[in-house]
């Protein structure tokens, strides 16, 4: 993590020092830092809205782009999306110059005329259009355990639900598996998501943040592949019946690469 992104971090955290409103979720010498800032924002008709900016910054940031991610509860996700977009705009006009804060009071600022604007232009027609250019993407996830399998359940159906992910989440015996297709900007943000909330309990029952997924396979996904039309948890008995799952979606290979080493 460089000085910069130390020293933009704390005054950060100066600045939004109410309880809850910058959370320090992650931070790695080797795979920079990921903290949550929560702000209220005026909307169209002048309603308060809660907005939930997560970032990433890479270990070379601010010569990097960070990844951010938006959530709130009074936003559909198509809008959260739309200012995640335009953050990522405004973001390239300060490469190389620590920028979280002027994002933030961007979008403070902008919000109202983003929203406006998603309003106004987004359909379905466009949605898939950028589907089309972007391609569909396909990540394979392997979880060492699951302590909260009810709630930990849950917040994978939340999160694929909200970004428009289809897929899998396979049980069979002690194997977990996540596999899931949608566009690369929503699979890149489900990981972030997965690798920073306290989606778990530890031994003792505390929260706690996923320490042990292993991404086995990210790719784009291939004419020979079936597309998933929804999101569902299926249990398996046995590993033919997790292969043929696979085989079925036309992932015969991807299967044989990745899944007999965990099945030892």
């Amino acid at each position: 993590m460089s000085e910069l992104a130390r020293e933009e971090l704390s005054a950060l955290a100066a600045i939004y020092c109410e309880p809850g409103a910058c959370e320090v979720l992650a931070a790695s010498e080797t795979h920079g830092i990921s903290f949550r800032i929560q702000i209220s924002v005026k909307e169209l008709l002048d309603t308060d809205v809660l907005l939930k900016l997560l970032f990433h910054l890479p270990v070379n940031y601010p010569s990097t782009l960070p990844d951010i991610s938006v959530n709130s509860d009074q936003l559909t996700r198509a809008q959260c999306m739309d200012v995640k977009e335009k953050l990522l705009e405004q973001a390239k006009n300060h490469l190389s110059e620590p920028m979280v804060h002027d994002l933030i009071l961007w979008v403070q600022q902008h919000l109202k005329d983003v929203i406006k604007q998603s309003a106004t232009v987004r359909n379905e027609k466009t949605t898939l259009s950028k589907e089309t250019e972007d391609g569909i993407w396909m990540l394979l996830l392997h979880l060492d355990h699951m302590r909260a399998k009810g709630k930990y359940v849950k917040t994978v159906e939340k999160w694929a639900s909200n970004l428009r992910l289809t897929g899998r989440l396979m049980f069979m015996g002690k194997i977990i598996l996540i596999l899931l297709q949608g566009d690369r900007s929503s699979i890149k943000e489900y990981l972030i998501l997965q690798k920073t909330s306290k989606v778990d309990v530890d031994s003792s029952g505390k929260k706690c943040k996923e320490k042990m997924m292993r991404v086995l396979c990210e790719t784009e996904v291939q004419s020979q592949h079936k597309r998933f039309q929804t999101f569902e948890v299926k249990e398996y008995s046995a590993p033919e019946e997790l292969q043929k799952e696979f085989e079925t979606a036309g992932l015969t290979t991807i299967f044989s690469e990745f899944v007999p080493p965990l099945l030892k």
